[in-house]
């Protein structure tokens, strides 16, 4: 019987001996505060979707006058998406990346590009829409289905990527799937857009705008579950940092980059909701391509050649 209990105890001491030894002991601070941001913005995202239909605090009134609360939610998406591509390239200037590094990073992704974007997708769509009591059910349900399938594709996403993803920087020139920014890019770009289209409604209502308000926000659910289902897809997409901006390029390279920087700066929210929407859309394009339009050479020249005859 104490033989059983000596062996026991030792079973446990050693146990803990491993413990301690895969305790973390060093950290790279710059990377992982910057990660810290990505997450802190999407958490901030959250908040400002969370404060619209609801007493204002006092000394919010301004920014609210002047910044929608769900543009600035809209916006904290895209301040996360500036952080989560400067940590990384902190970690590998620095030749400190780490496993705590990749799950760290994972873990505020999932906050600021999977609930967060699903989350303001369906405040502002609750906040919109006027329910009709026979059908708010349905709607609801739908609202809250749409937004869980895409945090759960975008959680999905993050963990396949943790999986398979080399630390390499050579292996990282495209991703198995919409990369989960994009994703959420996509969907904050249209609540952006619908966010200037309402306040030019306020300001000077036309049937164009109304029409275009009405547009976004019906299409946001759907837009949401594309998103989900291309961010878990296999479809190839590039990584434009690696394959379009790093190393040597051709000149039209930095004509293409002016001209859609000056697109931008002068029409900001359509130019995001082009540049985020084409670039998801781009690889379903050229799956289709390569499935369908790439194939039909190839079986044509299997066909057996006509029969010519020479005189």
């Amino acid at each position: 019987m104490n033989e059983e209990i000596n062996k026991s105890e030792r079973a446990k001491r050693s146990l803990l001996r491993n413990v301690r030894k895969q305790r973390l002991k060093y950290i790279t601070v710059l990377p992982s505060l910057v990660t810290l941001i990505n997450g802190a913005c999407g958490f901030a995202s959250i908040v400002f979707a969370s404060k619209v239909g609801r007493e204002t605090a006092p000394g919010l009134e301004i920014y609210h006058s002047q910044f929608p609360f769900f543009a600035m939610a809209g916006y904290m998406i895209f301040f996360a998406m500036i952080a989560d591509m400067l940590d990384g390239h902190l970690a590998r200037l620095s030749q400190s990346t780490s496993s705590f590094g990749g799950q760290l990073d994972s873990l505020c992704d999932v906050i600021s590009f999977g609930i967060a974007p699903a989350f303001l997708m369906l405040r502002v769509v609750e906040t919109n829409l006027s329910f009709n009591p026979m059908i708010d059910i349905f709607v609801y349900r739908f609202l809250w289905l749409a937004a869980a399938i895409y945090f759960s594709c975008a959680a999905i996403r993050l963990a396949r990527f943790n999986v398979e993803n080399e630390e390499d920087e050579s292996h990282h020139m495209s991703f198995s799937g919409l990369p989960s920014p994009a994703a959420a890019g996509a969907v904050a770009s249209l609540i952006i857009l619908n966010q200037e289209i309402t306040k030019k409604i306020l300001e000077n209502w036309t049937i164009y705008s109304q029409v275009g308000h009405t547009i976004i926000i019906y299409a946001l659910p759907f837009a949401a579950l594309a998103a989900g289902a291309l961010m878990v897809s296999r479809i190839r997409y590039p990584h434009v940092i690696n394959q379009y901006l790093r190393g040597r390029k051709p000149f039209s390279y930095l004509i293409k980059a002016v001209a859609i920087i000056v697109i931008v700066i002068y029409y900001f929210e359509v130019a995001l909701v082009v540049v985020f929407w084409s670039f998801a859309l781009s690889g379903v394009v050229r799956w289709l391509y390569n499935r369908v339009i790439a194939h039909k050479p190839a079986q044509e020249e299997t066909e057996p050649p006509p029969i010519t005859i020479s005189h």
